[in-house]
Formats: C-alpha cells, structure tokens, sequence
C-alpha cells in the first residue's frame, strides 16, 4: 500500500484557490484512473484503488492544511507504512506556474501542510512540488495563495493535472526525474500578459514624427523652355 495525499482546504470556499491545487492533483488521478467511489476515513476523503498493479490510497484531509498530517499521519501508522511509502502533491510558490518538481525529505520552507506532516510522519516522504508562482511582493502572498487560478490559467492547469494522473506511476517506481519531463513536456507554458513596447527614440536632430517635405520642381538643362524659363525668373548663366 502505499499514500497518495494532497493538501488542501476542505469546502466550496477553497475550491478553486491556488493553494487547493494538492486536491486538485488527487481528484485528477482519482478521475483518470481506477479507483473507488470516495468514502470517509483518517478525518479525510479517501479512494482505494491500483496504478499499475500497485495498491494506491488516495487522501484529501479534511482538517485544513495546517493540520493535515493529522489525518496523513494517522494512515500510515493504521497501515504500518513508513514515510518512504507517502507522496504528498502540494502548492509551491517558489516555482513557476506550470512548473513541476519532485524531491525526498528537506525543510517545509513556511508550508503549513508540509510543516505538520513533517511534525506528524516524520520528512522523509515524497513531495510533488506543483508551481503556482509568487505575486513578486510578501505582503501578497496570502491573497495570491488562498486566491481562486484564472480562467487563463486553465490553458496549462487542466492539462497538467491530466499528466500528472497519467504518469503517476513513475512516481511509484521512483523515477522522479523521468516524471519531472513527461510533465514539463505535456503542459503548456503559462501565458503572459503582453508587455507595453517603448517607441525608438528618434535620432538627435530629428523628430520621430514623420513630416512631408517640400521639394522645388527641377528646371530643364537646356533647350527653349530652358531658356523662356530663364527670362521669366530672371535666371542668368
């Protein structure tokens, strides 16, 4: 057996937040693969099913995030599992929206999620990292997390998930690397607002503003309408 967890925030309130995007993985593997219908268990949603031969559990904690080992922990001891048998799919603000990543143990780095599981299993469990970007300022940071994705968005969003469900079993055979480009091959880059370009500055002298120019008609070389030409303006040789 083994645990497949993702964090998130219980309720219709949550549901579509950045932070959400844990859930949001799980409920895609659940959609995508053979699994059970959802019951209640370890103060968690949960689904039994396989990937590719392997008994898998599905969990969304229902405690909020920042008790979410409660329910995760409680799992894997019901189990006799270890933390090596635990993959938690997470947001992550220090990545790049799109952007996937896929690391053993380390620090929680200020995830409350993460920070309790820690607390409750132990560090050594799997995380999938999943980027949802960072507003650029720490004072937005907790609109920009517990903030619903754009509809924008969901030109990588789906279709990330979606392969996210479909190679989760390279997950299983510790393959990260190898899961890490299936997705960064299969989503989209998300798309930029675009940037407002700045006119060429005009070169000194002139105006960067075009302007008609005023040309004096060429008068003929030679000839007699040369020289009735002449006459009449007063022209001399």
């Amino acid at each position: 057996m083994r645990i497949f967890a993702g964090l998130g925030n219980p309720g219709a309130k949550y549901h579509a937040n950045r932070h959400n995007i844990g859930f949001m993985a799980i409920d895609a593997i659940h959609r995508k693969l053979p699994f059970g219908p959802w019951s209640k268990k370890f103060k968690s949603e949960i689904s039994e099913g396989e990937i590719d031969g392997e008994k898998i559990l599905l969990m969304k904690p229902q405690t909020f995030m920042n008790l979410s080992g409660e329910a995760v922990g409680d799992a894997m001891r019901f189990y006799k599992l270890t933390p090596a048998d635990i993959v938690v799919f997470h947001d992550e603000l220090d990545l790049p929206a799109a952007k996937v990543r896929v690391k053993t143990g380390g620090g929680h780095g200020g995830h409350n999620g993460l920070k309790s599981i820690d607390a409750h299993c132990g560090r050594d469990y799997r995380r999938v990292r999943l980027g949802i970007g960072h507003p650029g300022v720490k004072e937005m940071v907790h609109n920009h997390v517990l903030g619903d994705f754009h509809k924008v968005d969901q030109t990588w969003l789906e279709p990330l998930l979606d392969d996210i469900a479909l190679n989760a079993g390279l997950l299983l055979k510790g393959d990260g690397s190898q899961f890490m480009n299936k997705i960064s091959g299969a989503a989209p880059e998300p798309k930029k607002k675009p940037e407002a370009t700045e006119a060429k500055p005009a070169p000194a002298g002139k105006s960067h503003i075009h302007q008609a120019r005023s040309h004096k008609p060429a008068l003929p070389a030679s000839g007699p309408m040369a020289e009735m030409l002449k006459k009449l303006l007063g022209k001399k040789d």
